[in-house]
């Protein structure tokens, strides 16, 4: 089977987007998806484009796929590459330009909004928090953030257009899960490529590991792509939409989406609502949180609504005893103390895990380790109440923090390699992506 054919079943919802088996995808090389475009589906996709002129690259994907990617490229096609373009600057779109980059003639000029160059310098300042995040979060052994990356040739601001001969790409920039995001459409063949403005899933507009996210923009950029009629999508992560009423209702039902959780909460940030109402108010709503491709599993609506929050209204929640709090530790003692100790304190999160509360059972094993950071007991309970979170929870992001968590009490109480029991924690299952890659990310 194809990867349009899979596609269509996955928009039927007959198939789940996870379930895609990538690598037998993959195994076929890169595939034709409409007359002289090839896609390379992957942690992040990858298009090539053939007109008069040669190639150009729609995304490289990340440096250890590189190769394979080179090479099933280079199978379907061995004309120049003359353009690649970068949708964004996260890793795994921006890391296969070095094959191309070492073939004979000219180089290919990489194209990317201006933006990119200036992540791509506050990723060399912050590549050890980066390692860490990416650790907790995917797993990755040995995880070492690089320091330098493939910098853009030709940089622009809002608009670029860029010419093949006879194949046109129309870029154009906007903000969303990124500051310095590209979107292309190719006239002469309908087609848009959205990079990660859409990913079969819910929005990563929320990510608590990272940067700020621009939601409201976002919808803004979804609605723009919708008037264009395109008649292939072509996303940064997960399979094609092919025909334009599939295109327009992906594109429209995500800014929807979005555009209700900003709007609900400003409504009740407006009314002078906490941080704390709000994310047990805000909801997305439900027919559009049905739609295959707005699945949480990946980021999830809770999250977006903390990042609306500290864009419209800064970090502080509302609460004003967590303005300049106490140190957690001294808390959590005092909370031990009142309870006549760390062991009761990490009992009653055992209790209201078995009551199926583990939200409270998290935030109680937390404050027991706390105040008592050498008991091994304790470790293990909460061990085990951030197993069962990550057994509850649809999102990669939350399971990652909650298994590496798990793993670290659970390492702390056995001895063994952290990451070894962070993949037991999480059966392998921390990536939304089609089957396939599981075992890598």
């Amino acid at each position: 089977m194809g990867i349009l054919e899979y596609a269509d079943k996955v928009w039927r919802g007959s198939v789940q987007a996870y379930e895609v088996p990538l690598a037998e995808l993959r195994a076929s090389g890169a595939q034709e998806v409409a007359e002289g475009v090839a896609m390379w589906p992957a942690f992040g996709n990858v298009y090539a484009i053939r007109g008069e002129a040669g190639l150009a690259l729609f995304d490289t994907g990340n440096a250890m796929d590189a190769p394979a990617m080179h090479r099933a490229v280079r199978s379907w096609s061995a004309e120049p590459v003359r353009y690649a373009i970068f949708s964004h600057g996260h890793f795994d779109h921006v890391g296969g330009m070095e094959c191309f980059d070492e073939e004979e003639g000219s180089r290919p000029v990489v194209v990317a909004h201006e933006g990119v160059a200036n992540r791509f310098a506050r990723y060399a300042r912050t590549a050890g928090y980066n390692s860490v995040i990416n650790q907790r979060q995917f797993g990755f052994a040995q995880m070492h953030w690089p320091a330098t990356h493939r910098v853009p040739d030709l940089t622009y601001q809002e608009r670029l257009t860029l010419s093949l001969g006879d194949v046109t790409f129309e870029l154009r920039h906007a903000r969303g899960e990124t500051d310095d995001a590209t979107w292309a459409f190719v006239p002469e063949h309908g087609i848009l490529l959205t990079g990660d403005l859409f990913v079969w899933v819910t929005p990563s507009a929320g990510n608590p590991q990272r940067v700020q996210r621009y939601p409201d923009e976002w919808a803004v950029a979804l609605r723009t792509m919708a008037t264009l009629d395109a008649e292939l999508l072509l996303p940064g992560h997960g399979l094609p939409i092919s025909g334009s009423i599939r295109v327009r209702r992906a594109l429209v039902d995500t800014a929807d989406y979005l555009d209700s959780l900003v709007e609900q909460t400003l409504d009740l940030m407006n009314a002078g609502a906490r941080l704390d109402e709000i994310l047990h108010t805000v909801k997305p709503p439900l027919e559009l949180s049905q739609r295959p491709y707005l699945q949480p599993y990946y980021d999830e609506p809770e999250f977006i609504v903390r990042n609306i929050w500290r864009l419209h209204g800064g970090w502080h929640d509302g609460n004003p005893a967590n303005l300049k709090p106490a140190p957690d530790a001294v808390f959590a003692r005092a909370i031990a103390e009142l309870s006549a100790g760390a062991g009761t304190v990490a009992g009653r999160a055992v209790v209201a895990a078995a009551e199926g509360d583990l939200r409270l059972a998290c935030q109680l094993a937390e404050l027991a380790v706390q105040a008592e950071p050498d008991d091994h007991k304790i470790h293990e309970i909460r061990a085990r109440v951030y197993a069962l979170r990550v057994q509850e929870e649809p999102g990669a992001m939350a399971r990652g923090v909650y298994a590496w968590a798990a793993a670290e009490s659970r390492s702390k109480v056995t001895g063994s390699d952290l990451l070894d029991v962070y993949h037991e924690v999480t059966d392998g299952r921390m990536w939304w992506i089609p089957a396939g890659t599981a075992d890598r990310n």
